[in-house]
């Protein structure tokens, strides 16, 4: 009797974003597995694995981007073939996860679709959940089996260390909820700290009204941080009003570039200087723009699969960054 085989680590990508899944297998210099995808005539989605996946440890990466429901139905199909065809162990990367700001009930008769999404990858067959950034911490709480929580900050904070005196900067949250990562990129970068008052009209989607900024801001260069920028809306409304208010220069930084509707525009004929973010989320050229700074996560995303398959530490990873 021979002995056994080694276990096997196996990528696969959906049609998302297939570039990114490209790039992770590049830095850890494997192949994305081979598969087939496609759609039937009236819209449903096959998916065929074109080799052997018995016994390995898959990896399942989709970027949950528009026609998001569609790449969602799609990955969960990808993880009943994987679990079907006797995957060892089914790892679901999501570095934007989906319905992640639904996640607690605002009001009566609403769902909390953070954790429908959770319970589906679950009855699926993922094993484990790996995602960038999620909009709260309490959504690792929704699904039962690890969670791997990878925080895009080290790698943002880089570029802004390396691009802009940090003797001039103050670190903004757009509102009360993004406090606590503002304190951490404060104590990273030595500068303080603003917060932008905003209420938030419940009744009409994407809608703010900035009230006033609490912190010091007047001919500081600020750093607008937060997790995503959806129409832009929110984002654009804190930095006006921090001009408004003194400021010398606005920053936007952000790791979710989901873009919807007029952000583009808006982000491009507004008065920041600069706006970074990260490749969750695939960005054509007609979403792109001359003040846009975009940063691969596909290093972060490379490593935390090497030291899942290793049995490593993926904390270790951001360790001194909490």
């Amino acid at each position: 009797m021979t002995a056994p085989s080694q276990k096997k680590l196996m990528l696969f990508g959906g049609r998302a974003f297939p570039e990114l899944a490209a790039e992770v297998a590049d830095c850890m210099e494997i192949e994305v597995a081979p598969a087939k995808l496609y759609d039937f005539a009236n819209g449903e989605i096959m998916v065929r694995f074109l080799e052997s996946v018995r016994g390995c440890d898959a990896f399942v990466l989709q970027s949950h981007t528009a026609p998001i429901n569609q790449w969602i139905m799609e990955q969960l199909i990808m993880i009943d073939a994987l679990k079907r065809a006797s995957a060892k162990r089914i790892t679901v990367i999501t570095p934007f996860y989906g319905y992640a700001r639904q996640d607690k009930k605002h009001r009566g008769r609403e769902p909390i679709s953070a954790r429908l999404m959770a319970d589906l990858f679950k009855r699926a067959g993922a094993d484990r959940l790996m995602a960038i950034d999620l909009h709260t911490d309490q959504i690792q709480g929704y699904f039962d089996g690890p969670v791997d929580h990878l925080w895009a900050m080290p790698l943002l904070i880089n570029h802004i260390r390396e691009n802009i005196d940090t003797s001039r900067l103050t670190i903004v949250s757009p509102d009360a909820g993004r406090v606590k990562v503002a304190d951490k990129w404060s104590d990273k970068l030595g500068a303080p700290i603003a917060i932008v008052h905003k209420r938030r009209d419940i009744n009409v989607a994407n809608q703010v009204s900035v009230h006033e900024i609490v912190g010091d801001i007047k001919g500081r260069i600020c750093v607008l941080v937060d997790d995503m920028i959806d129409t832009a809306g929110t984002i654009c409304a804190a930095a006006d009003a921090l001009f408004e208010n003194g400021a010398a220069e606005v920053v936007i930084v952000a790791t979710h570039a989901v873009f919807s509707g007029p952000a583009v525009d808006r982000l491009k004929n507004s008065r920041v200087s600069q706006v970074i973010v990260t490749d969750t989320l695939p960005l054509p050229p007609e979403r792109q723009f001359d003040k846009l700074t975009v940063l691969s996560v596909a290093p972060i995303v490379a490593r935390a699969i090497f030291e899942v398959f290793e049995d490593g530490s993926v904390t270790s990873m951001f360790e001194g960054d909490e």
